[in-house]
């Protein structure tokens, strides 16, 4: 038994090391990329966040508009609609299950840090629908407006701009 949890130690501690090696790998990446660069300053876009969407979607030109780009890894609505009724249930999940992690882990950070300072509108639109709609549907929209800019700003290579009041 000591055996064997000593070389499960060891393959835990050899993993230690994999995952700081590759941290360091995308951190360079990062800081190498002016793409990335621009996305990370939306608010709840890390460094893997933005290396992670900058690989997967280059400038976005195959996407429509952002509205497909935020569809691609599902941060939209599923439909259930017939005639003129329409019905929106839970986000679709399918799509880019990492990416969609990476972009509703941002958001949730987004929606908890809302409620301590109340300046800025994005804070205040986020504050406004989790009352009205909860926090994990607010989690889910912030990452569905993130998407939206990040897919603006690769497309049109532009630089962040926050909503001022």
């Amino acid at each position: 038994m000591r055996k064997t949890i000593a070389e499960l130690y060891e393959l835990f501690i050899d993993l230690e090391k994999r995952i700081k090696f590759f941290d360091k790998e995308i951190e360079t990446v990062f800081r190498q990329s002016a793409e990335c660069q621009r996305i990370a300053k939306v608010k709840g876009i890390g460094p893997k966040t933005a290396t992670a969407v900058d690989a997967a979607i280059g400038n976005g030109q195959e996407f429509k508009n952002s509205r497909h780009f935020a569809a691609w890894p599902g941060l939209v609505p599923r439909q259930h609609s017939s005639g003129d009724r329409q019905v929106l249930m839970n986000i679709t999940k399918k799509g880019d299950k990492h990416l969609r992690t990476l972009l509703i882990h941002g958001a949730r950070a987004v929606v908890r840090v809302a409620t301590n300072n109340n300046g800025g509108s994005l804070n205040q639109w986020v504050n406004q629908l989790k009352e009205r709609r909860g926090f994990n549907k607010t989690t889910v929209a912030v990452a569905n407006k993130n998407a939206r800019i990040i897919w603006s700003i690769l497309r049109h290579e532009t630089e962040y701009q926050p909503a001022s009041n």
